[in-house]
């Protein structure tokens, strides 16, 4: 059996600390904690559950923090979590099973990631992150912001899930402290990867500048440095970017563009076939929503938005199908959507239609 050190970074999350630290305590054989400047009761929490609390002085980099706390680490296997992360009973049974039983010459595990969920707590957002990494590699984090584990060698995809809570917390982050930090770096002209342009980008559009997200997306796209699926995102971004310029012509060049770059994914499918709906298109949108439902049990590589692959595409249709006077295809398409969100507006006023 192996055994395991947890380290985490923390800052002021007393509101779910206890609750991360009680899902793994009986699953890890060490617990590191370093603190990046709380000053709830973030530490007497975590004091609660190891010794091994530490304090960081916060420099503005996540990978530096992350790394001090894996460099506490004194077991074969580091495990990583942030606060509002936890293991559910049935992910803890998983979780000692492969402890119990993983090969030695596995270099790291990946695991699951779910951090939104629908109405009956199904996970409807969720991708993979490589969870536990062997010591001895010395696998380091890179990145200011939106940090990465770079990792190589042997790494087995486990089916263990990790679960966010952050819809627990009451007092989250400046929604601001990302974007801060990226315009920092580009103020003392530190060299920015180009994960660190396309996050930048992200920030900058979540914050409604628009026109400068898109130069950045597409200083990202243009340095064909990154990876491949977000590439695909970033041209649904710069989509979004134009839709909220009102520049749809724009938009819909933006979303053919990610085929460039692999198949259509099913949002990127769903975001062509919302175009035609618009021009009252049918036909071709309901091609456009037909192959987005034809990823309905498929794990994709990168983020899976399940909405995109099942009940959306599928209530789309719906409305094709019954524009176009073609009943029974409605009728089967509403049963669809019924089946993945039974309870969605839509779906309930479309039932009584659907009856007889």
């Amino acid at each position: 059996m192996i055994e395991i050190s947890l380290c985490m970074i923390v800052k002021n999350e007393e509101e779910v600390l206890a609750d991360c630290l009680k899902s793994v305590e009986n699953v890890v054989d060490e617990i590191i904690v370093m603190d990046t400047g709380s000053t709830d009761q973030t530490k007497e929490i975590a004091s609660k559950f190891t010794q091994h609390v530490y304090e960081f002085d916060w420099v503005e980099h996540f990978a530096k923090a992350r790394n001090a706390a894996f460099a506490k680490a004194t077991k074969p296997y580091i495990l990583w979590l942030d606060a509002d992360d936890v293991l559910t009973t049935e992910d803890q049974e998983k979780f000692l099973r492969l402890k119990a039983s993983l090969d030695p010459s596995v270099d790291a595990v990946s695991m699951h990631y779910h951090t939104a969920f629908d109405d009956s707590g199904k996970p409807s957002f969720t991708y993979r992150r490589n969870r536990l990494i062997k010591r001895e590699r010395g696998f380091q984090w890179i990145g200011a912001v939106h940090e990465y584990l770079a990792v190589g060698g042997n790494i087995f995809a486990s089916d263990i899930a990790v679960t966010h809570q952050k819809s627990k917390k009451t007092t989250v982050p400046s929604s601001d402290r990302n974007l801060k930090i990226y315009e920092s770096m580009l103020e003392r002209k530190e060299e920015m990867t180009a994960r660190d342009v396309y996050y930048f980008a992200n920030e900058l559009r979540e914050h409604g500048q628009h026109r400068r997200s898109i130069q950045y997306y597409e200083q990202f796209l243009t340095s064909k440095a990154g990876w491949v699926e977000d590439n695909i995102a970033a041209c649904l971004s710069i989509s979004d970017n134009y839709n909220a310029l009102d520049e749809k012509d724009n938009a819909q060049r933006a979303i053919v563009r990610s085929f460039l770059y692999d198949m259509p994914r099913p949002q990127h499918s769903c975001r062509m076939g919302d175009f035609f709906f618009e021009k009252e298109q049918y036909k071709a949108a309901i091609f456009w929503f037909s192959h987005a439902l034809s990823f309905e049990e498929v794990e994709l590589p990168g983020f899976n938005l399940k909405a995109f692959s099942t009940w959306y595409p599928a209530l789309q249709l719906v409305v094709c199908h019954w524009r176009l006077n073609q009943m029974e295809e409605a009728r089967r398409y509403h049963e669809i959507t019924k089946k993945h969100h039974p309870t969605h507006p839509s779906v309930l006023y479309n039932e009584p239609y659907f009856l007889t």
